[in-house]
């Protein structure tokens, strides 16, 4: 691994990358021995200016590896008595996150994404510098509700990073982004970065333009509210000093931001989901691959994508950063990273532990599964069908997730390499399974800060696919069919045999399919632009919400109007069969509608989410 190999090896890869996924610029960056190795920027930072990247000169958004700032933040005030990682968070904030289980949430749960709380989104993301908020004040405003007692099951939180950097602010006496500027980016001599939204005007020329595609025009300058979860800009050879520091137990030439032992704790495995599988660490998450334990973080925005690396046994680091999307086909942050590995430390995966019964175990691990990190109480509960994951035995002992997928595009195959324990074929992914106390099975992945939990038969996208799809079927043909068969009727000059209640109630019956219709399309419309657009999902919505749901409750108490509609129409003597039963196939429909409609909490009035 030397400056010359890497740097060839490198070049190999990222161009070719950058033009078949449509990407316009990315930064490489390796560091060994306590120095920076590699560092090198492809593409452009502006596409239309052709202005290229540079590893010293370009900022990036790093995303969600910003965390990793606000857990050394925390483990600071640690090392100086204002902390203590098993004390009840409340003892530390000025409002309280209440009390659904005995246990209180504690910083070691924060950092370990331990707390408990549901997936939570709601003006996350903000559209101007006018909408900004005090962190404080997003905080209370937007508790997510508590779905698991703290401690036992992993859910990605970026609610609760944003907490312990309120918890920084509140026990330094420091604004966030002051107290990291001056406690970790000043010492560590990191002078293009920040934390601060919008920019400083010092930095805002050389930030890099963010993309869905590189043909596609750029998009603006991405601001959230849970600043401590996300919001660094910075560039390549910046957030080199803060991986070396890692690397050597807190230490950056002369400059000490952990003692040894606090590093040490903060790296050391902290919550597993099974002993076999990688485990949180204090912030970061073990990686472990090729035949050394690795850990690291990685970060997402609609634009910016990536990871950072540290394999501390080896003394490096690799940080990569693409400012686009891409197509979407391959991860090619993952692709470089794992080809990186393999060049350097190469690894042969040793063989698994026969099993007795390998098709009795695939086929007892199969079925669907839904991720912890879910909206589970509010209106966004609904998303999590989106999610599921299905487990499926192969003819060769073998199983595939359907979330899981290769370099390919396509599920990842696993075999049995242990009790319950999968590896993927002809590569180094792995898959364990487990049952929780009540005898549920619970799929542990390679990245532990969440796990995927077997769904009830009422909650598998099978079973509600089959209701909402045999519900929008009846629905929409009762719509479309109504004109039709006035039409054919007039052609014919038959007449509608019906008493003048019947009538009315099959006219409101219509009424009401297409109320049922308006909700549900609408709904999926703004849940498919705020995939987007994450905008969308703010406080100035809560009134199209509300209004949206009133018309949702019309049509849940009109199934009411549908089942009298079906009774008379079965009492009219005149009424001939087809039509009855179609008048119990619209109720079974408004039945259908309106159960799923309040079993995902799409009707849920208070609109936390």
């Amino acid at each position: 691994m030397t400056a010359s190999d890497v740097s060839a090896f490198i070049d190999g890869i990222l161009p070719e990358q950058l033009a078949r996924e449509d990407i316009a610029g990315a930064v490489v960056l390796v560091v060994k021995d306590g120095k920076v190795l590699f560092a090198k920027g492809y593409g452009f930072a502006d596409g239309d200016r052709k202005t290229p990247i540079l590893p010293d000169g370009t900022l990036f958004r790093p995303a969600s590896i910003s965390k990793l700032f606000t857990w050394t933040a925390v483990m600071q005030q640690v090392e100086q008595g204002k902390l203590d990682l098993d004390r009840d968070v409340n003892d530390y904030l000025d409002f309280k996150i209440p009390a659904t289980y005995p246990k209180p949430i504690t910083l070691r749960n924060l950092m370990t994404h331990t707390p408990g709380f549901e997936e939570s989104a709601k003006d996350s993301w903000v559209g101007s510098a006018e909408d900004i908020k005090p962190l404080g004040d997003y905080l209370k405003a937007h508790v997510p509700a508590r779905i698991y007692p703290p401690g036992t099951t992993p859910a990605y939180s970026n609610y609760g990073a944003a907490l312990a950097g309120y918890i920084v602010e509140r026990v330094s006496g420091q604004p966030y982004d002051d107290y990291i500027e001056q406690h970790i980016f000043l010492p560590l001599g990191m002078q293009h970065s920040t934390f601060r939204e919008p920019l400083p005007e010092v930095l805002k020329p050389m930030m890099s333009n963010g993309y869905t595609v590189a043909s596609a025009p750029p998009k603006p300058f991405e601001m959230m509210l849970d600043v401590p979860a996300g919001s660094s800009s910075l560039t390549a050879v910046d957030i080199s000093h803060f991986m070396i520091a890692h690397l050597q137990d807190g230490k950056y030439e002369n400059v000490q931001i952990l003692r040894p032992k606090t590093a040490q704790l903060m790296h050391a495995r902290q919550f597993a989901n099974l002993p076999e599988m990688n485990a949180m660490a204090l912030g970061f998450y073990e990686e472990t691959r090729n035949g050394h334990r690795i850990i690291g973080h990685a970060g997402d925005l609609l634009c910016f994508h990536s990871d950072l690396h540290l394999i501390p046994d080896a003394g490096v680091g690799f940080f990569v950063s693409y400012n686009s999307m891409g197509k979407g086909e391959i991860r090619p942050r993952t692709a470089v990273w794992r080809a990186f590995l393999d060049r350097y430390f190469p690894y042969d995966p040793p063989a698994g532990v026969a099993v007795a019964n390998p098709a009795q175990d695939a086929k007892e691990v199969s079925g669907s599964y839904m991720v912890s990190r879910r909206f589970q109480t509010n209106i966004l509960s609904v998303i999590t069908l989106l999610g599921e994951a299905k487990v499926s035995p192969g003819s060769d002992n073998t199983i595939t997730v359907s979330v899981l997928k290769g370099m390919n595009g396509k599920p990842m195959r696993f075999r049995e390499i242990g009790p319950l324990q999968f590896r993927e074929v002809d590569d180094q992914e792995r898959v364990g399974f487990k049952r929780d106390d009540s005898g549920r099975l619970i799929m542990v992945i390679d990245f532990p800060f969440m796990v995927f939990q077997h769904t009830y038969w009422y909650q598998s996208s099978a079973f509600n696919l089959f209701v909402m799809g045999g519900a929008l079927l009846v629905l929409a043909l009762t719509l479309l069919l109504w004109p039709v068969v006035y039409f054919v009727r007039r052609h014919y000059g038959r007449a509608l045999n019906l008493s003048p209640k019947l009538r009315k109630l099959r006219v409101w019956t219509r009424v009401l399919c297409a109320v049922d219709l308006l909700f549900l399309i609408t709904f999926a419309t703004i849940v498919s632009l705020a995939e987007k657009y994450f905008q969308i999902l703010s406080s100035r919505m809560d009134p199209w919400l509300h209004l949206l749901q009133i018309v949702g409750w019309i049509g849940v108490l009109g199934t009411v109007i549908m089942l009298w509609n079906a009774i008379e129409s079965w009492r009219y003597r005149e009424r001939g069969a087809w039509s009855k039963l179609g008048d119990t196939l619209i109720v079974l429909a408004a039945v259908g509608f309106s159960w799923f409609v309040v079993t995902w909490n799409m009707l849920h009035w208070n609109l936390t989410y």
